[in-house]
């Protein structure tokens, strides 16, 4: 391991990391932290879900779609954006390591510039009626600029929150990252279906589809403001202040970390399918392959979203208490025997069992956000943290979850079956479940040192007696770190 210069602009804490703050600067500071990390990513989300809930008529200006039930013009539409998650692995390889080596703060504030930049910039675009082919090529230049971005945006802010969160609370507090995630999503609902609401689908068309993406310059803004004077997770202040960050992560991660990489890999298929299926395709399938009304599925949806909003925090201090395995083992049973069911209840003409439907689909992947953003940085070591998360999430999510929606449209309009999405989740959900059980139990778990998180007996099935394991040695090593720093 050796030690950068420009690593010494942070030099380490008085008091060891993971330890709760004791002062109302420390605390002022871990505050600033949790909603600089969860502003930026609800920007992001924000545009993801504008760029869902806006599909059918993206598909009609960029596409040239004439009836946007579902067809050709969606699917070229949801291919862009499965395009440009195929450049996030470029993001993750470029600025995973650059966050390792030069600190996660700056990456991030780089990120959130990024994305602002591209997002705004899709609500200035020409049509295909104004310029023709240029249209679309250009809509997917900004959807690539934003896939780079994001190959570092989600991972520098999930290892950033854990590497700032107290040991005993990372679950809590790291679920407020997800709880951005889900912010942004509801606002784009809101937005956007207040929007088509008011001014009709035939406004939609002429134009009012660039209001939300241009909304999301100012919401940027606010989160590069607040991302610019934050100051470097305590975690890695310490690293680099005792030269235990290394100059080669990229290299070092493949050859030390490999089956951590393979590991949070498989978890990510499961994560962001159900993610993506649920929360990214569910407006287009229920008003474009159901033909539900598009202002009833979109509210349906803003309920749940809502439901999830409030479930997110209570669920993430539960994985402090029971650890985070217990929890993602029931999701990911749940996605895999539950999906199918669940997805036949959508195409029922019924609200009520419509609504049961969407919320069994909701719950489990609340289960399984509100303790990623503390388990996932908690599988690497902090020299090689954002690297072997940005690589092995963005790589996992280009090539599996990315395509989800684009695929399962695809596959319902060549098969005729609407249970696509069901299937597609428990397909998922079994490859999850694996990729759960070779991870160790890290809740309340230091993230200090050279050494993997978490006690190595507690790769299997679930068992919350490692809880407690973690928290004794979180607390013996800060306790000797105190001793030392007394008299040192």
């Amino acid at each position: 391991m050796t030690n950068s210069p420009s690593l010494n602009e942070h030099p380490a804490p008085r008091t060891a990391p993971g330890a709760e703050p004791n002062t109302a600067e420390g605390k002022r500071t871990l505050h600033q932290s949790i909603l600089g990390s969860a502003l930026g990513n609800a920007v992001e989300w924000f545009d993801y879900g504008v760029y869902g809930y806006l599909t059918i008529y993206m598909a009609t200006n960029f596409f040239g779609s004439e009836d946007g039930d579902g067809g050709l013009g969606v699917t070229l539409t949801l291919a862009t954006l499965a395009l440009s998650f195929l450049v996030r692995p470029l993001g993750g390889i470029i600025l995973g390591p650059l966050g390792d080596k030069v600190g996660r703060q700056k990456v991030m504030v780089l990120t959130v510039t990024m994305m602002t930049l591209a997002t705004g910039a899709i609500g200035l675009l020409p049509t295909l009626e104004t310029v023709g082919i240029l249209a679309p090529v250009l809509l997917l230049l900004c959807r690539l600029v934003q896939g780079f971005s994001a190959g570092g945006e989600y991972g520098g802010a999930a290892v950033y929150m854990a590497e700032s969160a107290p040991d005993r609370r990372r679950g809590f507090l790291g679920s407020f990252l997800e709880f951005g995630t889900t912010v942004g999503f509801i606002l784009a609902a809101i937005v956007c279906t207040t929007l088509i609401t008011i001014v009709g689908d035939q406004g939609m068309q002429d134009g009012w589809w660039r209001l939300p993406f241009l909304l999301t310059i100012p919401l940027g803004l606010t989160a590069l403001w607040i991302r610019t004077r934050l100051v470097e997770a305590p975690v890695f202040s310490e690293a680099s202040e005792h030269a235990e960050t290394t100059r080669s992560p990229l290299r070092h991660v493949f050859r030390n970390n490999w089956r951590q990489i393979l590991v949070l890999a498989g978890f990510v298929v499961l994560l962001n399918v159900a993610f993506y299926l649920i929360l990214g395709y569910m407006p287009t399938y229920l008003s474009g392959q159901l033909g539900h009304s598009t202002a009833q599925g979109n509210w349906m949806l803003v309920a749940i979203m809502a439901l999830m909003l409030v479930a997110i925090p209570p669920m993430g201090a539960l994985s402090d208490r029971v650890g985070r395995k217990p929890l993602l083992l029931t999701a990911a049973v749940g996605y895999t025997l539950l999906s199918v069911p669940a997805v036949m209840l959508l195409g029922l003409p019924n609200l009520i069992l419509q609504f049961i439907g969407l919320a069994v689909l909701g719950l489990l992947l609340v289960i399984l956000v509100s303790s990623v953003s503390s388990t996932l940085p908690a599988l690497f070591p902090t020299a090689v943290r954002y690297t072997g998360f940005a690589i092995a999430y963005n790589f996992s999510t280009a090539f599996f979850a990315g395509p989800s929606q684009t695929l399962a449209n695809q596959l319902i309009e060549t098969t005729g079956n609407q249970l696509v999405p069901g299937w597609y989740m428990a397909i998922a959900g079994v490859i999850g479940f694996v990729s759960i059980l070779f991870m160790r139990e890290t809740s309340q778990a230091s993230l200090r040192g050279e050494e993997l998180p978490g006690v190595p007996a507690s790769l299997g099935l679930a068992d919350t007696k490692y809880v407690e394991l973690n928290r004794e040695a979180a607390d013996a090593g800060r306790a000797r770190y105190d001793a030392a720093a007394k008299t040192g």
